[in-house]
């Protein structure tokens, strides 16, 4: 770390910010070097939490104050619940941070892959009109279809739960897409509705 001073280097430094007469000669009194040592080792330990305090500032390098981001970040997320592993909770709290949102199919594509899915697609319903609509490419239906997309997450997601994926104490049977239809549907427009299709 630049710029951390250590003890040798505060115990140094105060030697030289002494005041001068015989008070303050350590020859003469002896006990004012473990007095001196004892100051360096706390501004020497003082220095090094200032530090470790611009780490923890910032999402990307924060340790200690991993509880106090997630309060903020209102965060184990509803939707994926709680994580375990801390490296996934501190990776929870950047993407937070970082998450922009959109309404974008792009958007939607990329939490379908963040929840383990590879190759998602979205199918985008039209009302029939005239002039319009080309066979063999659009989908129709009624007047109301127009707000109806579709997800299609493309196959298994990447770590389902069965052996040798899955962690010990995850229940076996569940819904692995529950986050994914938490998600898509927190995020959806709110005049559309979404159906999420499990190839």
């Amino acid at each position: 770390m630049a710029g951390l001073k250590t003890a040798a280097d505060y115990h140094q430094q105060l030697r030289v910010l002494l005041p001068s007469g015989p008070a303050w000669d350590p020859e003469r009194v002896p006990e004012l070097e473990s007095v001196l040592a004892g100051a360096a080792e706390v501004l020497a330990r003082i220095d090094g939490r200032a530090q470790d305090l611009l780490y923890e500032m910032d999402p990307l390098t924060v340790s200690e104050l991993v509880p106090d981001w997630e309060r903020v970040m209102q965060l184990p997320d509803a939707c994926i619940g709680p994580k375990a592993a801390f490296e996934d909770r501190r990776l929870a709290v950047r993407q937070r941070l970082m998450a922009v949102g959109s309404q974008q199919i792009a958007y939607y594509l990329e939490l379908a892959r963040g929840q383990g899915y590879p190759n998602p697609s979205v199918t985008e319903y039209q009302a029939p009109r005239f002039g319009r609509a080309r066979f063999g490419r659009d989908h129709f239906g009624t007047w109301q279809v127009q707000f109806i997309w579709t997800l299609n997450t493309g196959g298994r997601q990447r770590l389902g739960r069965r052996w040798g994926a899955s962690y010990w104490g995850e229940r076996f049977g569940v819904n692995p897409g529950n986050a994914l239809e938490c998600l898509i549907r927190r995020s959806a427009p709110a005049h559309t509705r979404v159906r999420i299709n499990y190839d």
